[in-house]
């Protein structure tokens, strides 16, 4: 029991890191969640879309684990200064988020159009994933160069948590649009979303400076 405890203890606090860097990436308005929105207030195909986008976000936050562990492996030097860039672009995206929340607006997803077959719609899913530069920049080398940071045995809680938030909030998106879609539409909601985002995102900015020096 002693061993659980202490796994346990070590663990959550890496699972809860990767979960919070992941939904301050996610949860913001763009093109990616407003399709999935629209899929949900359709109901087209919604459990494809969101799964698919869920597994190639999990692929996307692994493959950058693994690769940066692997490639920082034995250059602590560029680690701590990939650690300290990190901490600076978490920072200016959680001061972006803060601006973001003085301002109004909303996500809506497009009206109208006609209905499209799974193929289709997993296209577009992909399209708006693999085709956005920035996926790459924040999962893959933002959340992978992180990721490596933690110790060996507890990589695979950071993917865990960071894939688990992803998984929740498409899911919470396309299944949940009836209901959520009202709320996504009162612009006072983003703000306070946003206020959000930008207060973890300079918590995590902060930890990545402790843990780098």
């Amino acid at each position: 029991m002693t061993w659980l405890t202490d796994t346990v203890s070590q663990a959550l606090p890496v699972f809860v890191q990767g979960l919070a860097l992941s939904l301050g990436l996610i949860v913001a308005i763009g093109a990616q969640n407003a399709f999935v929105l629209r899929q949900g207030l359709r109901r087209e195909h919604v459990g494809s879309v969101v799964l698919f986008c869920a597994v190639a976000d999990a692929v996307l936050i692994s493959a950058g684990v693994l690769g940066m562990a692997q490639a920082l492996g034995e250059r602590p030097g560029l680690a701590r200064a990939l650690a300290l860039a990190g901490a600076v672009f978490l920072a200016m995206y959680g001061w972006q988020a803060l601006r973001r929340a003085r301002q109004p607006h909303q996500l809506r997803a497009a009206d109208g159009g006609v209905g499209l077959s799974r193929g289709a719609a997993l296209a577009q899913a992909a399209a708006f994933t693999l085709l956005n530069p920035h996926v790459y920049l924040d999962t893959v080398l933002l959340v992978g160069s992180i990721g490596a940071q933690q110790p060996a045995g507890l990589r695979g809680w950071f993917m865990a948590g960071a894939s688990t938030a992803s998984l929740a909030w498409f899911a919470a998106l396309g299944f949940g649009a009836r209901w959520l879609a009202p709320w996504f539409a009162r612009p006072r909601a983003w703000q306070v979303l946003d206020a959000l985002i930008g207060l973890t995102m300079w918590v995590l900015a902060a930890l990545l400076v402790r843990h780098a020096l």
